[in-house]
């Protein structure tokens, strides 16, 4: 078996989910050998997911260091610009569908980039893309405070903070070193 009771999972589209249980759901189920997971969404704790253990698209979910290692490398995730509007919706909904956190990130990115666009146009953030968005921070969201034992809503505040203290250091650093070597 894969996971255990009490590892938390991401899920295709739903997000983040611990592991109640793995039982057989019928005692049919014992002779063909099926166990399910039984599993809580993060989000929902009342709703509960059955799953069949021999064919789970399941992953784990990001452990503390991956989380930091994934906000330490948000600067870089690059963005991949679409302008086809179906083409780029389709790759939003791959994006949610695989629940990957880096593709997250860049649809993250790539949506508040368009958005920043239409502003400055004078236009407004399309619905397709505000919803992507927010499903996409949802799912982001989540996963990262499960990863760092933080709430949801902290998270977009730690990245920006730990993005802007990275920025900081780098111009001390920069600072420091032409400094060290005369450059000034």
């Amino acid at each position: 078996m894969k996971y255990e009771k009490g590892d938390f999972v991401s899920k295709p589209v739903t997000g983040i989910c611990k592991i109640e249980d793995i039982l057989y759901l019928t005692p049919g189920d014992e002779k063909n050998k099926k166990l399910y997971y039984v599993m809580k969404p993060v989000e929902d704790e009342k709703e509960k997911i059955y799953i069949p253990v021999s064919n789970s698209r399941l992953r784990l979910c990001l452990t503390k260091e991956e989380g930091w290692n994934l906000i330490k490398r948000i600067p870089e995730i690059p963005t991949a610009w679409i302008n086809n509007e179906k083409m780029r919706e389709q790759s939003y909904k791959d994006a949610i569908k695989t629940n990957d956190p880096e593709a997250l990130v860049a649809i993250i990115k790539m949506i508040y980039q368009r958005k920043q666009k239409r502003l400055a146009q004078g236009k407004k953030c399309t619905a397709t893309d505000a919803r992507y968005f927010q499903i996409a921070e949802n799912l982001l969201y989540v996963e990262l405070g499960v990863a760092l034992e933080k709430p949801k809503q902290e998270i977009c505040k730690t990245i920006i903070d730990y993005i802007n203290q990275s920025k900081l250091e780098a111009v001390s650093y920069t600072h420091l070193r032409a400094h060290e070597t005369g450059a000034y």
